[in-house]
């Protein structure tokens, strides 16, 4: 794919994930354990075979750029393979980005003479897999300007939510609405919306000429302009379209078997993890026996930096049932139920951690309890404390409270009892 360029959106504030994004950007924010936001979308392009790579970065940037660094090391300037950070520079005028095309319309230098055809927009974080290549297939068959990947939402889960695309039959984008008190459904499906993914191509002829204008974010202002000028835009269903083809393993009857699943369970999950609740809720996705996230598949890995810690262990009656927990993690004498546990996390004798997501280097000391809370890096629950069990006193101590109740405990925090 010499001709395709990828570019990922990652210089977010993500202002709704606070204070997880108080040290870091949106895209850097850990997810699963060991991995970081940014991985899905980087893993994606890799997979799809997608390595030439600029990740557009902006607000508290640093995190992220080492964890690029350290964990996707696939330059090689001799076979034009590369992932280069690239800051927000000011090389138009003196603004920063003001929104996804002005950071675009501020980087046409990557792009214009380099002989890209066509230029993959990405947002880095979303939590989803997807074969990017079916999609160019379907752009490039339909000689479209722009392609947009949308997922389907039930109407009533879209209103006053989501930017809806509205459609024709033949999947050619005429309308956008951005969160619209009745959506628009789906001609072939009319009890469903089509909401953005953020994921777009464009053939580049066709964005430089819609970038000379100043218009600042694709979906509120480029997109109803490619309409309404008569630019080719179409739709790529992602649920409806998206396969990827995968081995699982399953056991039955005590006996492993290696399965090919050409469309895997997961192929259709796509979150926007843009809130604290959104995030919670997309990684209790990914516990429990049969989970509607999997990371366990052997053909479409998800990739990260990998730190080099020894393997887990369970001592002195210590457990996790339905819980992912990452290397270096010690349960002693604990139970860890329905968690994520990320690497180095510690978890001492007669402590309680339930529906929880625990991030790296954390400690939870001998008979602290810890209930439907995230726990920033670094933290320290001291013996005794419970978080998550009376949310006046959680706020008392420092900690975010979100609307469904999620306690969010800062990094490098010291939760002592009450």
């Amino acid at each position: 794919m010499d001709n395709v360029l990828a570019i990922i959106m990652a210089g977010g504030a993500g202002e709704r994930l606070q204070p997880l994004t108080r040290v870091r950007s949106k895209a850097a924010v850990p997810f699963g354990g060991k991995f970081r936001l940014i991985d899905f979308t980087l893993t994606n392009c890799i997979n799809s075979g997608l390595r030439r790579i600029y990740v557009l970065t902006q607000y508290r940037s640093w995190s992220l750029q080492k964890h690029i660094q350290e964990g996707w090391g696939i330059s090689s300037s001799g076979l034009g393979d590369f992932i280069y950070c690239v800051p927000a520079q000011q090389k138009v005028g003196a603004e920063w980005y003001r929104g996804t095309a002005d950071a675009i319309r501020q980087n046409l230098d990557l792009i214009s003479g380099k002989g890209f055809e066509h230029l993959l927009v990405l947002s880095g974080d979303h939590v989803y897999k997807m074969n990017y290549l079916q999609m160019l297939a379907q752009h490039k068959m339909q000689n479209a300007d722009l392609t947009i990947a949308a997922v389907r939402a039930p109407r009533e889960q879209a209103a006053r939510k989501l930017g809806v695309l509205e459609v024709d039959r033949d999947y050619r984008l005429v309308g956008f609405a951005e969160k619209p008190e009745e959506p628009r459904g789906i001609p072939d499906a009319p009890e469903f919306a089509l909401a953005s993914m953020g994921v777009y191509v464009f053939k580049v002829d066709a964005l430089g000429a819609v970038l000379q204008s100043r218009e600042d974010d694709f979906g509120k202002e480029v997109i109803p302009r490619m309409i309404g000028e008569g630019f080719d835009v179409f739709i790529y269903d992602f649920a409806a379209k998206n396969s990827i083809e995968d081995y699982v393993v399953e056991v039955k009857d005590g006996k492993r078997k290696r399965v090919l699943v050409e469309r895997t369970r997961d192929s259709g999950y796509w979150r926007d993890v843009g809130t604290i609740d959104s995030y919670y809720e997309a990684s209790m996705d990914l516990v429990g026996v049969d989970p509607l996230f999997n990371f366990y598949g052997e053909q479409w890995l998800i990739r990260t930096f990998q730190r080099p810690l020894p393997p887990s262990k369970c001592v002195l009656g210590g457990t996790t049932p339905e819980s992912i927990v990452s290397d270096g993690c010690i349960v002693s004498g604990a139970v860890v139920w329905r968690s994520v546990l990320s690497p180095g996390v510690i978890v001492e004798r007669d402590a309680l951690v339930e529906e929880s997501i625990i991030f790296d280097d954390v400690i939870v000391e001998p008979h602290a309890r810890v209930r439907r809370a995230i726990v920033d890096k670094e933290s320290t629950i001291r013996a005794g404390a419970a978080v998550g069990y009376d949310h006046e006193a959680d706020r008392q101590r420092g900690c975010t409270v979100s609307d469904s109740g999620i306690v969010i405990v800062p990094r490098n925090s010291d939760i002592e009892p009450v």
